[in-house]
């Protein structure tokens, strides 16, 4: 076995495993962005199956991200898992139409949801070690 490819593991294992939960959140956003990325440009070249690969990938990582919300929080959970049913019906629309362009729409949002995690990742490791 490639031990190049042993030691990446390891690292991603160690990244998750001491994680925080707000650094997490921005990692599965990453990981969702990146498989829409990757099935938007498999079905802009006519791959259909890689690009219904990719699209399951970050819709469940969308599913995740929703049954994951702690509604007890109020308004922010709730808005989230209005936006996190949007891009499933976004998604299935773009599956059904073969339209990536639909796919890039739940991108764009899906980075704005996670550039905003980024920042509260970054207040949240401000204030532990203040």
């Amino acid at each position: 076995m490639n031990p190049y490819v042993n030691a990446r593991q390891a690292y991603a294992e160690s990244s998750v495993l001491t994680a925080s939960r707000e650094q997490l959140v921005v990692m599965l956003y990453d990981g969702a962005i990146r498989f829409l990325r990757q099935s938007a440009e498999a079905m802009r070249v006519g791959s259909r199956e890689q690009s219904r690969n990719r699209m399951r990938r970050a819709e469940a990582i969308i599913d995740e991200l929703n049954t994951t919300l702690d509604m007890s929080y109020g308004d922010i959970p709730a808005r989230l898992r209005s936006i996190y049913l949007f891009c499933k019906r976004q998604l299935i629309q773009a599956n059904v139409e073969s339209d990536p362009d639909k796919i890039d729409v739940v991108v764009k949002l899906l980075a704005e949801l996670r550039d905003a995690w980024d920042q509260v990742s970054g207040s949240a490791e401000l204030a532990a070690t203040a």
